[in-house]
């Protein structure tokens, strides 16, 4: 027993350090997020934020494949890092880049062209049709900037590189904070874009940022910088597609089924109004927040687990699992608590409309809570995802999601006089 708390010590530590700059990444982008929306719902109103909460989760359904892609290829990165096998590492560099170029671009040009009949049809209220979708089709028609600089970024962290990403993360925050309100109000003798000028801060800050960090690894000889060798394989290679579509597609089938039915249940919640759209926008934003122990941790034992693998030292998984669960009670339970106490001041951040504070107030003490049971899950799924077995958490999430949250939803919804 003292020899197993000793090792689960021992891994506490890379962990830990790991973990930090994840989690800064993350509530820094979180950051850069709540600060455009604060700018956009103080200067131009709650329709305007509506507009925005209206495309999140579609947004969110189109990220959704990249992450699922990204978190195979990290396992792949993960395991071909951990045996040393630097020129495999490089071909799944290679493939996933390929694979994620076409995937993006095809639904960039898909998105771009329907927009408008998409937002209609997840019942976007009129006084915000035309804003919401001019704001949208920049950001599909950009998607293959994103889905690139995300996919580096995770291959980053495949390595055991936290930091390179947290450091590149804080250049594309500040080139979003200066640009947003110069592109939004037309400062420096440029046009005024309005909302639309926040979606081409985030896609320029993307954009900028990503040219730097290609340049940055390739001075440091990085493993992963875009030499000849990665871009030799810059195709679709069945063998080495094959093994990444097995990990990727039940985690994009997961993360699909998660944004399919934000989708459903933003139609639910446009039917009370642009108020209750823009309120339930500033609760998935806080919610993001409440989730980023969470989601870092799923992070770091992916690539923990998958190194653990790939070096043969099996017995640290179940220590890695156990730090795992006992962070995300500790730091999630933490945000949870300060939330619970003062929801109120944190919301008044983002609005001054009382009847909007009010609908997110609820929102807020129904739900959060259930966040420490989503971390848990999610702990135990990347354990499971990263050793290979990705079949059972992909249908415990389907059957969650789609066979009781969105059924419940609807039915509180519409037949209880719970409204939203």
């Amino acid at each position: 027993m003292k020899k197993s708390s000793n090792e689960t010590v021992v891994l506490a530590k890379p962990m830990i350090a790991f973990l930090i700059p994840v989690i800064f990444a993350s509530v820094l982008q979180s950051l850069g997020q709540v600060f455009g929306i604060i700018v956009v719902g103080r200067t131009l109103g709650v329709d305007s934020l509506a507009a925005i909460s209206a495309f999140f989760p579609l947004f969110f359904f189109l990220i959704s494949f990249v992450i699922g892609i990204g978190s195979g290829s990290s396992i792949l990165v993960g395991q071909t890092y951990g045996s040393g096998n630097i020129s495999k590492l490089k071909e799944v560099v290679g493939v996933t880049l390929a694979f994620t170029m076409i995937i993006s671009i095809a639904v960039a040009i898909i998105g771009g062209l329907f927009t408008e009949d998409i937002l209609k049809w997840m019942g976007t209220p009129e006084n915000i049709l035309v804003t919401s979708t001019e704001y949208s089709r920049i950001l599909f028609v950009t998607l293959p900037i994103t889905f690139l600089y995300m996919c580096y970024t995770t291959f980053m962290r495949g390595v055991g590189d936290s930091k390179t990403p947290f450091y590149f993360l804080l250049i594309s925050i500040f080139l979003n904070i200066t640009l947003l309100p110069i592109l939004i109000f037309g400062w420096l003798g440029l046009p005024e874009f309005g909302l639309n000028g926040a979606a081409y801060a985030s896609v320029l800050s993307n954009f900028i940022t990503f040219m730097i960090l290609l340049v940055y690894l390739h001075g440091k000889s990085h493993v992963l910088k875009l030499d000849s060798i990665i871009l030799k394989h810059l195709h679709l290679k069945g063998s080495v597609l094959k093994t990444l579509l097995k990990l990727a597609i039940p985690t994009s089938i997961s993360m699909v089924s998660i944004a399919l039915s934000e989708i459903v249940v933003i139609t639910f919640v446009n039917d009370y109004g642009s108020n209750a759209t823009a309120a339930y926008g500033i609760v998935n934003q806080i919610a993001s927040y409440v989730q980023i122990p969470a989601m870092s941790i799923s992070i770091g034992i992916s690539v923990f687990v998958a190194q653990a693998v790939g070096s043969g030292n099996i017995s640290n998984i179940k220590h890695i699992t156990k730090i795992a669960i006992t962070l995300n009670y500790l730091l999630g339970g933490i945000l949870i608590i300060i939330l619970y106490l003062i929801p109120s001041p944190i919301l008044g951040i983002f609005l001054d409309n009382s009847d909007t504070i009010s609908i997110a107030k609820g929102l807020i003490i129904i739900s959060f809570w259930s966040y420490l049971i989503l971390g848990h899950t999610q702990a135990i799924s990347a354990t499971m995802r990263a050793t290979g077995t990705v079949l059972w958490p992909t249908i415990f999430t389907i059957t969650s999601i789609l066979l009781i949250g969105v059924p419940v939803a609807y039915s509180l919804s519409h037949f209880t006089g719970l409204g939203i």
